[in-house]
């Protein structure tokens, strides 16, 4: 059996899968994220939520060994030098297991969406990245965080939409009388938004949160709104162009949950990536991360993977790796 982990923002999931097929025999999840510390990303913490979950899963599902485990985790580009350093020892002794990848979970969303296929997919949700490769290597653009980047994504689009909302208001050039009506709705008197936006430190969520208002404007026929989409997607397009590899047949996909806002950013996100990739082809996505973690750790048992290895975005250990 093959064990495959994602950890993200909002909790942690595990499923324990067949190692030839891929079948997922069950799964578990936590609603609590795993702490950063000093070290980054909390090995200790880490540990004390998978492994109790893995107990259980494989308690259900008969005595059979583990062989392979995929983790991807928000963060392990960055923070993720102390689960690099602690988790091969920790898995080794606890399950046995010796064969493990330690993966962005831009890597596991990738996996989920497109399989080992080449292409590029974007992840889009309150920020955004695309993440691209021939197999050969990686490619990636974005992902900077919604100071410095995370151009197209939610942030940036409430971000955007707030903005409008406060040049009606202020009485400027670009405001929309729509979106000030709906940012009051959202967060009462305008005039009070900076002092109750910036010392939240969850202001990324937080403008996130007035995209999904931006969509409304924008398919009531808001013309401010639909601007402000039409250039999200226009971000988007670009990034998925800088990512995605040459030549004919590639593929793209859109995952997260961005792109559930509908019509009124995929219209013109579909426009924008013909224009940009027309040799390449849109694609819905086969799955979400935790299915990237077992599609993962399913080819690291089979000895099939052909995702590239990369220092910070996809490290493999065990059977002659690291």
């Amino acid at each position: 059996m093959v064990v495959g982990i994602d950890s993200g923002g909002s909790g942690l999931r595990v499923a324990l899968a067949e190692a030839a097929s891929g079948t997922v025999l069950g799964t578990r999840a936590t609603r609590e994220p795993v702490r950063t510390g000093p070290g980054g990303i909390s090995a200790r913490h880490f540990l004390e939520q998978v492994l109790p979950a893995v107990a259980a899963l494989t308690g259900a599902h008969g005595s059979r060994p583990l062989v392979a485990v995929a983790v991807g985790a928000a963060g392990m580009a960055t923070l993720g030098d102390e689960l690099r350093a602690a988790l091969p020892g920790a898995l080794a002794d606890a399950w046995g297991v010796r064969r493990l990848a330690l993966a962005a979970d831009a890597v596991t969303a990738y996996a989920g969406a497109l399989g080992q296929r080449p292409g590029a997919v974007v992840a889009g949700g309150t920020g955004m990245i695309a993440l691209g490769t021939d197999l050969a290597a990686w490619r990636r653009a974005d992902g900077w965080g919604h100071l410095l980047g995370d151009c197209g994504s939610g942030a940036w689009i409430g971000r955007a939409g707030l903005d409008a909302a406060m040049r009606a208001y202020d009485g400027r050039r670009g405001g929309s009388a729509a979106l000030l009506a709906r940012a009051e709705r959202s967060f009462g008197p305008v005039a009070g938004l900076p002092g109750a936006l910036y010392p939240r430190p969850d202001r990324p969520a937080v403008l996130a949160s007035f995209a999904p208002e931006v969509g409304r404007c924008a398919a009531d026929g808001d013309p401010v709104a639909a601007d402000v989409l039409a250039r999200a997607a226009g971000h988007i397009a670009e990034a998925a162009e800088a990512v995605c590899p040459a030549g004919p047949g590639a593929l793209v996909a859109l995952t997260g949950g961005l792109f559930h806002m509908g019509d009124p950013l995929l219209v013109p996100l579909r426009t924008a990536l013909r224009e940009r990739l027309p040799h390449a082809r849109t694609t819905d996505p086969a799955g979400d991360p935790l299915a990237g973690a077992v599609t993962l750790a399913s080819a690291l048992a089979g000895g099939t993977l052909r995702l590239p290895e990369d220092g910070t975005l996809l490290r493999l250990s065990g059977d002659g790796t690291d």
